[in-house]
């Protein structure tokens, strides 16, 4: 449900933009999710069309590009991926570590809006 509230703020977004550039119809809304953020590219869709309803972004299609997490190992320097829910414990798996950092998997972008 948290799809919802993200939803509002993308289109908020896309409609200042869209009138700023005096655009007549918003046609498609290119995303940068990353995996972190766990949103469903079906519901962002539902809520896109259900906040755009009476606007200049009504029937604009959302593309999302999904970005997997990635980590970097403070100790080694090893960059590795770990899926969402992964049950394995949350460590290098070069050196064993459990100091690294996030480096991708948390974007929430507007990559592109394609108007006319």
């Amino acid at each position: 449900m948290h799809e919802l509230g993200v939803t509002r703020s993308i289109v908020d977004v896309v409609l200042r933009n869209a009138c700023s550039q005096q655009a007549k119809q918003v046609l498609s809304v290119s995303l940068v999710i990353g995996e972190m953020r766990n949103l469903e590219e079906e519901w962002v869709q539902r809520y896109f069309d259900r906040c755009a309803k009476g606007t200049l972004a009504e029937g604009a299609k959302i593309k999302i590009q999904k970005v997997p997490m990635a980590f970097y190992c403070n100790d080694c320097g090893s960059t590795f991926q770990l899926a969402m829910g992964s049950d394995r414990h949350m460590c290098c798996p070069d050196c064993g570590s459990e100091n690294y950092d996030m480096v991708t998997g948390g974007e929430l972008l507007i990559k592109e809006i394609e108007i006319r």
